[in-house]
């Protein structure tokens, strides 16, 4: 994939933050199509430099369509794919677009949309040997063979077995027996190719809305998955990086987080864990999958927020037999050392390291030696007193991210109408002046005004939208992700006082 140069500013700065996914569009999701760049373009009006989104890899019903349990790390999510871009390639007809079904312009089916992008894609894969792309596919394939062999491989076995999961699957496959591997290959060559083709049609997509963004001065930023689902290519390809039994295929400890704000039990995620070191030498395998990773993320983004960035200095190590978090244990994850062996990869990326929840001072310590700005979450602010260190006149220095909230949050207003107790409402409008009408807007100023510097804001809390617009519930295993943004929000009005708001607290 090429390199599109961009450099992260360092002045007082915003963005907004809005999924891929929750982006308007005739097709039931958001995707890569015209609604992206006029996002973009809503953006510069409204004189934001970022623009935050979530993982962008292949999403699956068996996890809830969350984008933070995937079947594939380095793969793209087709999903996101613009069919009126594969129509300007001549790989679909227009007549086939427009046999859209009517989806919700509020909620993302994906259900039945998958159905349709992938009866879209099937026909796009069809008139690929006749494209003027083909040369350009193969050329890809060579490129990113590394990974994309192993992700297509394992998707077109998937899909001939009816999705079971890899630690299921007949010995010689699960154990990846070489000849095996050459017999699917050879038999299902066809399926694979389509997977390949998938990516193709994905990364070249990205990379021209990359470019729109990066000549309208638009930052990307994205979101990398600390830890990778159990039935994913990567588990499947790389199983002596994680912590699996060496009998059944499947993990001995998974990962979570103990008991905090958002759970009395803690979140027991069910990932498997890394498996650090290999004996007592650091594991060079995993370390080789690390640096693949962050080459690719810096390939594809200007910023990266790290997701459950404390787990690289401890993480939470839950027996899989336990039901709960609650009966886990810290374990030292791999530290400094780990980021000074990524220093190469990571050398044009700039990190956000998500540092909430339960964060010692060796974590701090960790973070602020690496030079990662934290994040700071003004929905945790009035949980105590005026010592709290969420609220903005107690951010001890600038380098950081403030944010509303995030897409774990309800929205400001769901928060502040459903979630917070009365002595927290009290304590809001105390900090706001007494001032009850547009709490989102009191809270967007508490971000804008703050010495951090960057401020990043959900959509939904831009809009003023309640509970009934929020993106995911920890926890939850169903309705999450599905939130979308119709057209006629994204208004000038609403991106001129957002521009004098920002221009305001000296942003833009």
């Amino acid at each position: 994939m090429k390199r599109i140069h961009s450099t992260p500013v360092q002045e007082r700065a915003s963005g907004i933050l809005l999924h891929i996914t929750s982006l308007p569009s005739a097709y039931g999701i958001g995707d890569f199509g015209s609604a992206a760049r006029q996002f973009i373009d809503f953006l510069v009006a409204g004189g934001q430099r970022y623009w935050q989104f979530l993982p962008l890899a292949p999403v699956d019903q068996i996890f809830g369509y969350s984008p933070y349990m995937s079947l594939a790390a380095f793969a793209g999510n087709p999903l996101l794919i613009s069919p009126d871009s594969l129509v300007c390639d001549g790989l679909l007809l227009q007549a086939e677009v427009d046999a859209c079904p009517s989806f919700s312009p509020y909620q993302v089916e994906f259900s039945a949309v998958t159905a349709f992008k992938q009866s879209l894609l099937g026909k796009a894969f069809e008139r690929l040997p006749r494209s003027l792309l083909l040369e350009d596919f193969h050329e890809f394939c060579q490129t990113e063979a590394a990974w994309l062999d192993d992700y297509a491989l394992f998707m077109s076995i998937r899909a001939h077995v009816d999705r079971k999961a890899w630690y299921e699957w007949d010995t010689p496959l699960l154990r990846r027996d070489k000849q095996a591997l050459v017999r699917v290959r050879a038999l299902q060559a066809e399926t694979i190719s389509y997977y390949q083709f998938e990516q193709f049609i994905f990364f070249r997509q990205w990379r021209d809305l990359r470019q729109y963004a990066a000549d309208r001065g638009v930052l990307l930023l994205g979101d990398l998955p600390i830890y990778v689902s159990l039935d994913s290519a990567d588990v499947w390809a790389n199983q002596g990086c994680f912590l699996l039994d060496e009998k059944t295929s499947t993990p001995t400890h998974v990962a979570g987080v103990p008991p905090d704000y958002f759970s009395k039990t803690g979140q027991r995620w069910g990932n498997p864990l890394y498996r650090w070191k290999s004996g007592l030498a650091k594991n060079e395998a995993l370390y080789a999958w690390w640096r693949q990773r962050f080459r690719q993320i810096g390939q594809m983004v200007d910023s990266v927020r790290i997701d459950h960035f404390r787990a690289f200095e401890s993480f939470w190590q839950i027996p899989v037999k336990e039901e709960t978090a609650i009966r886990g244990k810290w374990v030292k994850g791999p530290g400094k050392q780990f980021f000074a062996e990524m220093a190469e990869q990571m050398a044009n990326l700039s990190v956000i390291a998500e540092d909430l929840g339960e964060i010692t001072p060796e974590v701090i310590a960790l973070r602020e030696a690496l030079g990662f700005p934290g994040m700071k979450i003004l929905h945790f602010a009035f949980d105590s007193d005026a010592k709290n260190l969420y609220l903005p006149h107690n951010f001890v220095s600038s380098r950081c991210v403030v944010f509303t909230g995030t897409h774990d949050n309800n929205t400001t207003v769901g928060w502040f109408l459903e979630d917070a107790s009365d002595e927290v409402r009290q304590r809001v409008l105390r900090y706001a002046h007494g001032e009850s009408t547009e709490i989102h807007w009191q809270l967007i100023r508490l971000a804008l005004s703050s010495v951090a510097e960057t401020a990043i804001i959900p959509m939904q809390d831009l809009l003023g939208f309640g509970g009934d617009c929020r993106m995911n519930l920890p926890g939850s295993a169903k309705g999450n992700w599905q939130w979308r943004c119709a057209a006629r929000f994204m208004s000038p009005e609403t991106a001129e006082r957002l521009r004098d708001e920002t221009a305001f607290y000296g942003r833009s």
